[in-house]
């Protein structure tokens, strides 16, 4: 891969800080309360979940505008969770929940979802990785 753009952030961990090299992002960080924690800040599953919907939604744009689809009233909710591992770490599932307008309830929502689902660089980077359940809303 030839890459086009690099994000650069750095963390200290779970109960720390995340910032971006361009000062963009500058978040305090907590684990959630159902993990121990106070909750005070943001978690790297929020953070993982804005990034996938958010590219999940570009990729679905691309792919409407390739098929000449409207996709302007589309939203893309990922869920992002965390847990016990059979391994005894933890491990992560995302389930992606897509508002799709009436004109693509049906087999036509199902198809533009699977091919988004083949576009979009955050599902092929979790293929094979982690379970990714898709849902029509």
């Amino acid at each position: 891969m030839d890459a086009i753009y690099t994000a650069v952030a750095t963390a200290n961990g779970r109960e720390g800080r995340a910032v971006s090299s361009d000062g963009q992002i500058d978040l305090p960080l907590a684990f959630p309360a159902a993990l121990g924690g106070n909750g005070q800040g943001t978690n790297p599953e929020q953070l993982f979940a804005a990034g996938y919907a958010a590219c999940f939604a570009s990729a679905m744009g691309a792919i409407g505008r390739q098929e000449r689809i409207d996709v302007k009233d589309v939203s893309v909710t990922a869920e992002v969770s965390i847990g016990k591992d059979t391994d005894g770490g933890f491990g992560l599932s995302v389930i992606m929940r897509v508002e799709l307008p009436d004109h693509l309830q049906g087999e036509a929502g199902r198809d533009l979802l699977e091919k988004t689902h083949a576009y979009c660089p955050y599902s092929k980077a979790t293929r094979g990785n982690l379970p990714v359940e898709l849902v029509i809303e």
